[in-house]
Protein backbone atom coordinates (compact mmCIF):
# COMPACT_ATOMS: atom_id res chain seq x y z
CA UNK A 1 0.00 0.00 0.00
CA UNK A 2 2.56 2.36 -0.18
CA UNK A 3 2.29 5.45 -2.14
CA UNK A 4 4.35 6.60 -5.05
CA UNK A 5 5.49 9.61 -3.22
CA UNK A 6 4.50 11.06 0.18
CA UNK A 7 4.66 14.47 1.36
CA UNK A 8 4.38 16.24 4.33
CA UNK A 9 2.94 19.46 2.98
CA UNK A 10 3.41 21.94 5.82
CA UNK A 11 6.34 24.45 6.57
CA UNK A 12 7.85 21.54 8.46
CA UNK A 13 9.75 23.25 10.75
CA UNK A 14 7.14 25.38 12.34
CA UNK A 15 4.61 22.19 12.51
CA UNK A 16 7.08 19.87 13.98
CA UNK A 17 8.05 22.42 16.94
CA UNK A 18 4.45 22.75 17.75
CA UNK A 19 1.26 20.88 18.46
CA UNK A 20 -0.28 21.68 14.85
CA UNK A 21 -1.90 18.91 13.19
CA UNK A 22 0.38 17.53 10.03
CA UNK A 23 -0.35 17.49 6.40
CA UNK A 24 0.33 14.70 4.65
CA UNK A 25 -0.45 13.69 0.89
CA UNK A 26 0.08 10.75 -1.01
CA UNK A 27 0.62 10.64 -5.09
CA UNK A 28 -0.61 6.60 -5.62
CA UNK A 29 -0.89 5.56 -9.08
CA UNK A 30 -3.71 3.71 -8.43
CA UNK A 31 -6.49 5.49 -6.19
CA UNK A 32 -8.80 2.56 -6.21
CA UNK A 33 -6.09 -0.35 -5.14
CA UNK A 34 -4.95 2.30 -2.50
CA UNK A 35 -8.24 3.46 -0.77
CA UNK A 36 -9.17 -0.76 -0.98
CA UNK A 37 -5.85 -1.65 1.03
CA UNK A 38 -6.35 1.40 3.23
CA UNK A 39 -9.93 0.49 3.92
CA UNK A 40 -8.52 -2.69 5.34
CA UNK A 41 -5.90 -1.23 7.58
CA UNK A 42 -7.13 1.91 8.79
CA UNK A 43 -11.47 2.20 8.40
CA UNK A 44 -11.92 4.41 11.22
CA UNK A 45 -10.11 7.09 8.90
CA UNK A 46 -13.03 7.35 6.85
CA UNK A 47 -16.29 8.75 7.27
CA UNK A 48 -19.52 6.93 6.46
CA UNK A 49 -17.93 7.25 2.92
CA UNK A 50 -16.74 3.70 3.33
CA UNK A 51 -20.10 2.00 3.24
CA UNK A 52 -19.91 2.81 -0.23
CA UNK A 53 -16.31 0.92 -1.17
CA UNK A 54 -12.73 1.82 -3.05
CA UNK A 55 -14.58 2.56 -5.95
CA UNK A 56 -16.52 4.87 -4.77
CA UNK A 57 -14.56 6.78 -2.64
CA UNK A 58 -11.83 6.79 -5.97
CA UNK A 59 -14.85 8.33 -7.96
CA UNK A 60 -15.34 11.18 -5.22
CA UNK A 61 -11.63 11.90 -4.96
CA UNK A 62 -11.56 12.90 -8.57
CA UNK A 63 -14.38 15.59 -8.20
CA UNK A 64 -12.48 19.17 -7.29
CA UNK A 65 -8.66 19.31 -6.64
CA UNK A 66 -8.48 15.91 -7.46
CA UNK A 67 -7.67 14.81 -3.52
CA UNK A 68 -9.36 12.80 -0.87
CA UNK A 69 -8.46 13.99 2.60
CA UNK A 70 -9.29 11.79 5.74
CA UNK A 71 -9.09 14.54 9.16
CA UNK A 72 -8.51 14.79 12.67
CA UNK A 73 -6.45 11.41 12.28
CA UNK A 74 -5.05 10.26 16.15
CA UNK A 75 -1.05 9.33 15.12
CA UNK A 76 1.44 8.57 17.76
CA UNK A 77 0.23 11.43 19.99
CA UNK A 78 -0.91 13.83 18.03
CA UNK A 79 -3.32 14.84 15.15
CA UNK A 80 -2.47 14.30 10.85
CA UNK A 81 -4.50 14.33 8.13
CA UNK A 82 -4.06 12.98 4.84
CA UNK A 83 -4.82 13.46 1.16
CA UNK A 84 -4.99 10.62 -1.11
CA UNK A 85 -4.03 12.02 -5.01
CA UNK A 86 -3.50 9.93 -8.02
CA UNK A 87 0.10 10.85 -9.58
CA UNK A 88 -1.44 11.69 -12.49
CA UNK A 89 -3.96 14.36 -11.36
CA UNK A 90 -0.60 15.47 -9.50
CA UNK A 91 1.35 15.85 -12.23
CA UNK A 92 -1.57 17.64 -14.29
CA UNK A 93 -2.07 20.58 -11.61
CA UNK A 94 1.99 20.76 -11.12
CA UNK A 95 2.14 21.45 -14.74
CA UNK A 96 -1.12 23.43 -15.52
CA UNK A 97 -2.13 24.63 -12.66
CA UNK A 98 -6.06 23.44 -13.57
CA UNK A 99 -7.14 23.99 -9.40
CA UNK A 100 -3.55 24.83 -8.09
CA UNK A 101 -4.76 23.02 -4.97
CA UNK A 102 -1.95 20.97 -4.38
CA UNK A 103 0.44 22.45 -6.93
CA UNK A 104 -0.23 25.28 -4.33
CA UNK A 105 1.01 23.78 -1.21
CA UNK A 106 3.72 22.27 -3.28
CA UNK A 107 5.47 25.76 -4.23
CA UNK A 108 5.98 26.14 -0.19
CA UNK A 109 8.69 24.36 1.57
CA UNK A 110 7.45 20.98 2.56
CA UNK A 111 9.27 17.27 3.36
CA UNK A 112 9.70 15.08 0.94
CA UNK A 113 8.98 11.93 2.89
CA UNK A 114 9.65 8.72 -0.16
CA UNK A 115 9.53 9.41 -3.77
CA UNK A 116 9.63 7.02 -6.33
CA UNK A 117 11.58 7.30 -9.39
CA UNK A 118 9.01 8.98 -11.77
CA UNK A 119 11.13 11.75 -14.00
CA UNK A 120 7.65 13.36 -14.82
CA UNK A 121 6.82 13.95 -11.41
CA UNK A 122 9.93 15.38 -10.85
CA UNK A 123 9.94 17.48 -13.59
CA UNK A 124 6.63 18.38 -12.95
CA UNK A 125 7.61 19.49 -9.38
CA UNK A 126 10.28 21.83 -10.52
CA UNK A 127 8.26 23.91 -12.98
CA UNK A 128 5.69 24.06 -10.83
CA UNK A 129 8.18 26.22 -8.30
CA UNK A 130 9.43 27.99 -11.82
CA UNK A 131 5.68 29.22 -12.95
CA UNK A 132 4.89 30.39 -9.30
CA UNK A 133 8.46 32.62 -9.38
CA UNK A 134 6.97 33.53 -13.22
CA UNK A 135 3.58 34.44 -11.62
CA UNK A 136 5.18 36.38 -8.55
CA UNK A 137 7.12 38.46 -10.85
CA UNK A 138 4.29 39.57 -12.75
CA UNK A 139 2.89 40.92 -9.52
CA UNK A 140 5.82 42.03 -7.55
CA UNK A 141 7.01 45.79 -8.68
CA UNK A 142 10.73 46.29 -10.55
CA UNK A 143 12.42 45.52 -7.51
CA UNK A 144 11.99 43.75 -4.14
CA UNK A 145 13.82 42.15 -0.84
CA UNK A 146 13.86 38.13 -0.83
CA UNK A 147 10.92 38.47 1.63
CA UNK A 148 8.45 39.83 -0.94
CA UNK A 149 9.04 37.37 -3.11
CA UNK A 150 8.24 34.76 -0.72
CA UNK A 151 5.09 35.91 0.61
CA UNK A 152 3.83 36.83 -2.98
CA UNK A 153 4.62 33.05 -3.50
CA UNK A 154 2.97 31.66 -0.10
CA UNK A 155 0.16 33.85 -1.10
CA UNK A 156 -0.93 31.82 -4.30
CA UNK A 157 -2.87 29.48 -2.94
CA UNK A 158 -4.65 31.94 -1.02
CA UNK A 159 -5.65 34.47 -3.79
CA UNK A 160 -9.46 34.25 -4.36
CA UNK A 161 -9.68 31.28 -1.80
CA UNK A 162 -13.23 31.74 0.33
CA UNK A 163 -12.15 30.55 3.24
CA UNK A 164 -9.31 33.18 4.01
CA UNK A 165 -12.79 35.91 4.59
CA UNK A 166 -14.25 33.29 6.73
CA UNK A 167 -12.13 30.20 8.90
CA UNK A 168 -8.73 30.78 7.93
CA UNK A 169 -6.18 33.34 10.13
CA UNK A 170 -5.70 36.04 7.46
CA UNK A 171 -1.94 36.53 9.06
CA UNK A 172 -1.76 32.88 7.28
CA UNK A 173 0.66 33.73 5.01
CA UNK A 174 3.02 36.30 7.12
CA UNK A 175 3.13 33.16 9.46
CA UNK A 176 4.33 30.95 6.63
CA UNK A 177 6.86 32.83 5.43
CA UNK A 178 8.55 34.76 7.94
CA UNK A 179 9.74 31.79 10.46
CA UNK A 180 10.84 29.51 6.79
CA UNK A 181 12.60 32.03 4.79
CA UNK A 182 15.72 29.86 4.82
CA UNK A 183 13.49 27.01 3.48
CA UNK A 184 11.82 29.38 0.24
CA UNK A 185 15.87 29.98 -0.26
CA UNK A 186 16.43 26.35 -0.36
CA UNK A 187 13.66 25.71 -2.60
CA UNK A 188 13.89 28.79 -4.63
CA UNK A 189 17.58 30.23 -4.92
CA UNK A 190 18.97 27.67 -8.13
CA UNK A 191 15.74 28.71 -10.16
CA UNK A 192 16.57 32.71 -8.77
CA UNK A 193 20.21 32.69 -10.25
CA UNK A 194 19.21 30.69 -13.17
CA UNK A 195 16.61 32.74 -14.30
CA UNK A 196 17.60 35.43 -16.72
CA UNK A 197 15.06 38.10 -16.64
CA UNK A 198 16.02 38.38 -12.57
CA UNK A 199 19.60 40.30 -11.15
CA UNK A 200 19.52 38.37 -7.68
CA UNK A 201 21.06 40.46 -5.70
CA UNK A 202 21.39 37.26 -2.66
CA UNK A 203 23.92 39.03 -0.58
CA UNK A 204 22.07 41.75 0.08
CA UNK A 205 18.36 40.10 0.05
CA UNK A 206 17.14 42.04 -3.29
CA UNK A 207 15.91 41.47 -6.68
CA UNK A 208 15.45 43.12 -9.53
CA UNK A 209 13.30 42.04 -12.67
CA UNK A 210 12.45 43.24 -16.14
CA UNK A 211 8.98 45.02 -16.37
CA UNK A 212 9.08 46.08 -19.67
CA UNK A 213 6.11 44.94 -21.85
CA UNK A 214 8.79 42.40 -23.67
CA UNK A 215 10.20 40.96 -20.17
CA UNK A 216 6.48 41.10 -19.09
CA UNK A 217 5.19 39.42 -22.49
CA UNK A 218 8.17 36.58 -22.05
CA UNK A 219 6.60 35.29 -18.60
CA UNK A 220 3.18 35.85 -19.33
CA UNK A 221 3.75 33.07 -22.03
CA UNK A 222 5.70 31.19 -19.72
CA UNK A 223 2.92 30.78 -17.28
CA UNK A 224 0.87 27.79 -16.85
CA UNK A 225 -1.89 26.96 -19.61
CA UNK A 226 -4.85 26.87 -17.14
CA UNK A 227 -3.94 30.69 -15.84
CA UNK A 228 -3.40 31.89 -19.49
CA UNK A 229 -6.66 30.60 -20.03
CA UNK A 230 -8.36 32.18 -17.43
CA UNK A 231 -6.14 35.35 -18.34
CA UNK A 232 -7.64 35.18 -21.96
CA UNK A 233 -11.16 35.41 -20.57
CA UNK A 234 -10.67 37.77 -18.45
CA UNK A 235 -9.77 40.28 -21.24
CA UNK A 236 -11.03 38.79 -24.38
CA UNK A 237 -14.80 39.92 -24.87
CA UNK A 238 -17.23 36.94 -25.43
CA UNK A 239 -17.29 35.96 -29.29
CA UNK A 240 -13.79 37.78 -30.46
CA UNK A 241 -11.38 34.61 -30.31
CA UNK A 242 -8.26 36.27 -30.49
CA UNK A 243 -4.99 34.01 -30.30
CA UNK A 244 -3.79 33.43 -27.05
CA UNK A 245 -0.48 35.11 -27.89
CA UNK A 246 -2.41 38.12 -28.96
CA UNK A 247 -4.27 39.03 -26.12
CA UNK A 248 -1.21 37.93 -23.51
CA UNK A 249 1.09 41.02 -25.84
CA UNK A 250 -2.07 43.21 -24.76
CA UNK A 251 -1.87 42.14 -21.72
CA UNK A 252 1.93 42.93 -21.09
CA UNK A 253 1.44 46.29 -22.01
CA UNK A 254 -1.52 47.21 -19.50
CA UNK A 255 -0.40 48.94 -16.63
CA UNK A 256 -2.82 46.59 -14.41
CA UNK A 257 -0.77 43.29 -16.17
CA UNK A 258 -0.12 42.14 -12.42
CA UNK A 259 -3.44 42.85 -11.69
CA UNK A 260 -4.87 40.91 -14.16
CA UNK A 261 -2.41 38.51 -13.35
CA UNK A 262 -3.50 38.40 -9.71
CA UNK A 263 -7.82 38.34 -11.20
CA UNK A 264 -6.92 34.83 -13.29
CA UNK A 265 -5.26 33.38 -10.23
CA UNK A 266 -7.97 33.81 -7.95
CA UNK A 267 -10.56 32.70 -10.70
CA UNK A 268 -8.84 29.07 -10.85
CA UNK A 269 -8.09 28.88 -6.84
CA UNK A 270 -11.87 30.29 -5.84
CA UNK A 271 -13.60 27.24 -8.13
CA UNK A 272 -11.45 24.40 -6.67
CA UNK A 273 -11.77 25.83 -2.96
CA UNK A 274 -15.18 25.96 -2.89
CA UNK A 275 -15.62 22.47 -4.57
CA UNK A 276 -13.08 20.88 -2.53
CA UNK A 277 -14.58 22.42 0.68
CA UNK A 278 -17.65 21.19 0.03
CA UNK A 279 -16.10 17.52 -0.71
CA UNK A 280 -15.14 17.67 2.54
CA UNK A 281 -17.84 17.84 4.60
CA UNK A 282 -18.55 14.28 2.87
CA UNK A 283 -14.94 13.21 3.16
CA UNK A 284 -15.03 14.07 6.75
CA UNK A 285 -18.02 14.01 8.38
CA UNK A 286 -20.70 16.07 10.23
CA UNK A 287 -18.64 15.50 13.38
CA UNK A 288 -15.29 15.24 12.24
CA UNK A 289 -16.22 18.59 9.64
CA UNK A 290 -18.42 20.19 12.91
CA UNK A 291 -14.60 20.38 14.78
CA UNK A 292 -12.39 21.01 12.03
CA UNK A 293 -13.88 24.33 11.19
CA UNK A 294 -14.15 24.98 14.73
CA UNK A 295 -10.08 25.16 15.14
CA UNK A 296 -9.98 27.36 12.08
CA UNK A 297 -12.16 29.87 13.28
CA UNK A 298 -10.43 29.67 16.37
CA UNK A 299 -6.92 30.55 14.69
CA UNK A 300 -8.75 32.72 12.77
CA UNK A 301 -9.53 35.10 15.97
CA UNK A 302 -6.75 34.49 17.79
CA UNK A 303 -4.77 35.68 14.73
CA UNK A 304 -6.81 38.66 14.20
CA UNK A 305 -7.13 39.53 17.97
CA UNK A 306 -3.21 39.12 18.04
CA UNK A 307 -3.25 41.64 14.89
CA UNK A 308 -5.35 44.21 16.61
CA UNK A 309 -3.76 43.77 20.16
Amino acid sequence: MRPASALLTEEFEAVLLQNNMLDFVFAVDDSVTWHMMNLLKNKSHYSFLKVFGPKQISNIQSYGAGIYYNTLVPCNGRMIKYGVISTDTLIDDLLHWKTLYVAGRLQKPVKILTQNENGKLQAALVSNLKSAVTAAFLMLPESFSEEDLYMQIAGLSYSGDFRMIIGEDRSKVQNIVKPNVPYFQKLYSNILQDCPQVVYKHHLGRLEIDKSPEGQFTQLMALPRSLQQKITSLVDPPGKNRDVEEILLQVAHDPDCGLVVHQGISGIVRSSSIVQSAKTILTAGAKKSVTYSMKKLYKMTKGWLKKTS
